[in-house]
C-alpha cells in the first residue's frame, strides 16, 4: 500500500532526478514557460463589466497573447481586497474611483506608474494624473438622475426627489458607493443656497436635508443593477446619482429610460486605473493600464460608455450636455470624512 508519506518521498525522488531535465527544458522552452505565467488579474467596477468583456478584454488579450481574469465589484471591495492581500497580492491592476484611490495611496497598497512604462500618460489632459503618477483617470462619466421615460418627461432639477408626487418612486445610493455622493451634495446645496464649491463642505445642512427624503424613498441601494432593474420596470421613477456609462448605454440598448442633467449641475464621475504594488506581472500590468490610456482603446470605451476620454488625442467626441455645469467635489475631504458620512447615513436611513 502507498502511503502519503511513501507518495511524498517519491514526489521528492522523482523532483530530485529530473532538476537536471527540468532545467534545460526551462532555457530550451522560456517562451513556453512565460506563456503560462502571462496572466493578470483586473479589479474594476462591476457597472463596466458589459464593456470591459466586449472591448477591452479581447483587445489586449489578443495583442498580448495573455489572461485577463476580471472581477466587478465596487471600489471599497477592491480597496478590501489589496488590504486582505498585502503580504501577498494576486490583483495586477485596480480600476476605481478617486476617493478610495486616496485610500489606497495612503495604506501603501499602490505602486506608481511612470511615463517610461506607460507612454500614454503623457497625452493625458491636465489633472488626469494624481499624486505623482499613483493613479490616473481613463474616461470620466457623468451622472444626473436616471428616469423612467413612461413615467416622466424629465428632470429639471435636483429637488425633483424632494417632490411630493415622487414619494415611494425614489432609490437613492447609498454612501457606501461613490454615486451616493451626488445626492448628498446636491443636498447641501438645496439646503444651504450656495454653490457647490461651498456647498459641499456644509454636511450637517446636507444630512438636515437629507432626512426630509427620508421619507420619499422607497429604498437604498448597494448593488446599483438591481435598482436600475426597477427603474426600467417602472417600479420607481427616478434613481439619483446615476452615471451616463450605465444609463445611457441602457437607453441606447431600448430600455424606458434616460439620464437627466438637473440645472444646477452634474456631476464628474472619478474613473482611475491604478497598479498594486508587489502584484503579479509588473510587466503585463503596465501594459494593461498604458492600453487603457491610449487614444484607440479609449475613444472605443467612450463611445460605448457614453464618457469623456482623458486622452487627448481622442477628438469629435461630445458626451457632456450642452451648458450644463459640471462639478467634481474635494476628494481629498470625502476620503477623509467617507467613513464617518456612511454611519451617519445609514443611522438616519435605518431611524
Amino acid at each position: 500500500m502507498t502511503t502519503d508519506k511513501t507518495r511524498r518521498g517519491i514526489d521528492r525522488r522523482t523532483l530530485l532526478k529530473t532538476t537536471a531535465l527540468g532545467a534545460a527544458a526551462t532555457i530550451a522552452m522560456p517562451a513556453v514557460l512565460r506563456a503560462k505565467t502571462k496572466e493578470i488579474v483586473i479589479g474594476c467596477a462591476g457597472s463596466h463589466t458589459a464593456w470591459m468583456e466586449q472591448i477591452v478584454i479581447p483587445n489586449f488579450e489578443k495583442k498580448y497573447d495573455a489572461k485577463v481574469l476580471f472581477e466587478g465589484t465596487k471600489s471599497t471591495v477592491n480597496l478590501e481586497k489589496m488590504r486582505g492581500n498585502r503580504d501577498q497580492p494576486y490583483l495586477s491592476v485596480v480600476q476605481m474611483d478617486d476617493p478610495v484611490m486616496i485610500l489606497a495611496v495612503e495604506e501603501g497598497l499602490l505602486t506608481p506608474i511612470t511615463p517610461e512604462l506607460v507612454p500614454n500618460m503623457t497625452k493625458l489632459r491636465d489633472g488626469a494624473v494624481h499624486m505623482d503618477g499613483m493613479w490616473a483617470n481613463y474616461v470620466q462619466p457623468w451622472a444626473g438622475i436616471a428616469y423612467n421615460t413612461n413615467a416622466m418627461d424629465g428632470v429639471e432639477s435636483w429637488s425633483a426627489l424632494w417632490d411630493p408626487a415622487a414619494k415611494g418612486k425614489i432609490i437613492i445610493p447609498s454612501l457606501q458607493n461613490t454615486e451616493g455622493m451626488w445626492t448628498l451634495f446636491a443636498a447641501a446645496a438645496l439646503s444651504t443656497g450656495k454653490p457647490l464649491t461651498e456647498a459641499q463642505y456644509e454636511i450637517d445642512a446636507a444630512f438636515d436635508k437629507l432626512g426630509e427624503l427620508k421619507d420619499q424613498v422607497l429604498s437604498v441601494y448597494t448593488v446599483m443593477t438591481q435598482s436600475f432593474n426597477l427603474l426600467e420596470q417602472g417600479e420607481i421613477s427616478m434613481l439619483s446619482g446615476q452615471f451616463s456609462s450605465y444609463a445611457l448605454t441602457r437607453k441606447a440598448e431600448g430600455a424606458p429610460v434616460d439620464l437627466a442633467a438637473p440645472k444646477e449641475t452634474i456631476f464628474a464621475m472619478p474613473s482611475g486605473i491604478c497598479m498594486v504594488k508587489d502584484g503579479p506581472n509588473p510587466e503585463l500590468a503596465t501594459a494593461y493600464i498604458n492600453e487603457m490610456l491610449s487614444a484607440d482603446l479609449q475613444k472605443e470605451i467612450a463611445t460605448y460608455a457614453n464618457s469623456l476620454p482623458a486622452n487627448t488625442e481622442v477628438t469629435g467626441m461630445s458626451v457632456i450636455p450642452e451648458g450644463t455645469p459640471v462639478f467634481g467635489p474635494d476628494w481629498a475631504f470625502v476620503s477623509k470624512n467617507r467613513k464617518d458620512w456612511i454611519e451617519r447615513f445609514d443611522k438616519l436611513m435605518a431611524a
